[in-house]
């Protein structure tokens, strides 16, 4: 696992640690999932982009009028 160098100031260094403290490695794997979440919705962000480009064509959207129920 690679490691990462941040300097946080002061108000959000102490609002960190209120919510995930350092202990038994709370602090970091809030901050690896903060990561994660930041990457997947960036992602999200361009494929809504994209679409928003180059929307569907009527002829190329599913059809959703026969759909089945979901049962999970």
């Amino acid at each position: 696992m690679k490691s990462v160098l941040i300097d946080l100031d002061e108000p959000t260094y102490k609002a960190l640690n209120q919510i995930a403290p350092a202990a038994k490695r709370q602090r970091a794997q809030f901050i690896r999932n903060a990561i994660r979440k930041a990457i997947l919705e960036a992602e999200y962000e361009r494929i809504r982009a994209a679409y928003v480009r180059q929307p569907d064509s009527e002829a190329e959207a599913d059809d959703w009028s026969t759909a089945e129920e979901y049962k999970p």
